[in-house]
């Protein structure tokens, strides 16, 4: 049986659903704000908004 846990968006307070079987940072969407949002700790389970990812030009 899955079992999911609801957590609140770190930037619009929406709940935003995270299956019981989630693993540290994963990213999972808002799906109220279209945010991405990264799993920061599992015990309790914590999300952050994920970090952008920035292009490195070749270095």
């Amino acid at each position: 049986m899955i079992t999911t846990i609801a957590q609140a968006c770190p930037e619009c307070e929406e709940p935003v659903t995270v299956a019981d079987s989630a693993r540290l940072s994963e990213i999972l969407e808002c799906g109220g704000c279209r945010s991405e949002l990264e799993i920061v700790a599992l015990d309790p389970v914590l999300l952050a908004l994920a970090p952008e990812i920035e292009e490195d030009w070749g270095e």
